[in-house]
């Protein structure tokens, strides 16, 4: 199977913080763009952050205020999110997602999610 695999979620305290890790299985890694998503019940999925297949170009959702941080280990076909200063409104689901350009024809997979609860 082709897949993306997260992990790192679980219970924090409000202004603790979480490194989120989605290691990727069975695809050519370094051929993809990697992002963050989160989705809260009943609400869309949220884009939080893209890094690019060579880790140099990162873009992040304003949403995000500085407190999360996205970046990749090509070598160990990992892609992380560095979670700081967490508020009980960042729980959620977060999901990994690999999308490659650079080979036709374009194809994306998604991570099963991992689950992030804020909460005292």
């Amino acid at each position: 199977q082709v897949q993306l695999v997260e992990s790192g979620g679980g219970l924090v305290q409000p202004g603790g913080s979480l490194r989120l890790s989605c290691a990727a299985s069975e695809f050519i890694f370094s051929l993809y763009d990697m992002s963050w998503y989160r989705q809260a019940p009943g609400k869309k999925r949220e884009l939080l952050a893209t890094i690019n297949i060579a880790g140099g170009t990162t873009n992040y959702a304003d949403s995000m205020k500085g407190r999360f941080t996205i970046s990749r280990d090509n070598a160990k076909n990992t892609v992380y999110l560095q979670m700081n200063s967490l508020k009980p409104e960042d729980t959620a689901v977060y999901y990994c997602h690999a999308l490659r350009t650079v080979v036709p024809p374009t194809h994306e997979v998604w991570g099963q999610g991992t689950l992030v609860t804020v909460s005292s």
